[in-house]
């Protein structure tokens, strides 16, 4: 199986770092023209120089899309995409009875909003045109809610319910809607948490990141973290002309965390 996205627009938002980097550059391997975004023009532009410059077809936008106006700045400058991966999202620990409003308004507005925003904005297009792919990258947390977060898994539940009810809503337009759900990943900011432990222990990355999942995710069958191309991988299937019966679907590339049959 080959999968080409030759003549297809791809944008991945919070694509700088992380998941979202990689799978903008399995996207601009693949052969698509890709869109990617960040929070600040620095940041845009040393992924857009690492992905290979314009001359890569990459190009980017700089703005905040857990607000309204960022999301309109985007779609004015990019109106039309044939394939929409909702990456943006953030995370922390945060014990229940600490977290203020303001910050499960911040969570909610980052990780569900924005790609909610960027749905309306995008999907009659797509179905004007008869086709189209709508990924949310959401966790597992979303089924395996953590007690020190549940601020960021209740976002991650939001996402699964927006994109299969997305589906269901663009149900025979040759639209599909999918989630992915990846479970630890070595992302740069799982890196970032874990480098004083590799300073501490002398040990890789790599074999503290799978202390970790041992510690902290003892159901895991995959006995270490995901590395982001793995979970870009699943992205670029679900978002593929092969995956056009995949519809509402919730993808896990969670190393077997999640314990359950389907």
């Amino acid at each position: 199986m080959q999968i080409n996205f030759a003549g297809r627009t791809v944008l991945v938002t919070g694509s700088t770092a992380g998941i979202g980097f990689a799978t903008a550059r399995a996207f601009l391997a693949a052969g698509a023209r890709v869109i990617v975004n960040g929070r600040s023009q620095q940041g845009v532009d040393d992924a857009v120089a690492r992905l290979g410059g314009p001359q890569a077809s990459v190009s980017g936008f700089a703005g905040d899309l857990a607000t309204a106006s960022g999301c309109a700045q985007l779609t004015a400058a990019y109106p039309d995409v044939d394939i929409l991966v909702n990456n943006l999202g953030i995370f922390g620990p945060q014990d229940f009875f600490d977290t203020p409003d303001s910050e499960w308004d911040r969570f909610f507005q980052t990780n569900v909003m924005s790609g909610v925003r960027l749905a309306k904005a995008y999907a009659q297009g797509m179905v004007a045109r008869g086709w189209g792919r709508i990924v949310f990258i959401s966790s597992e947390s979303a089924l395996n809610i953590p007690a020190d977060m549940i601020h960021y898994g209740f976002t991650k539940t939001a996402q699964l319910a927006v994109s299969r009810g997305l589906a269901k809503r663009l149900a025979g337009t040759g639209v599909t809607v999918n989630a992915v759900l990846p479970g630890p990943t070595l992302s740069d900011g799982v890196a970032g948490m874990l480098q004083a432990d590799v300073q501490r222990t002398g040990d890789s990355l790599e074999k503290v990141a799978a202390d970790f999942v041992a510690q902290h995710r003892g159901s895991s069958i995959l006995r270490r973290a995901a590395t982001v191309d793995e979970v870009a991988s699943m992205v670029l299937y679900a978002s593929s002309a092969q995956a056009s019966a995949t519809t509402g679907a919730a993808l896990r590339v969670d190393g077997g965390v999640v314990d359950y049959l389907v």
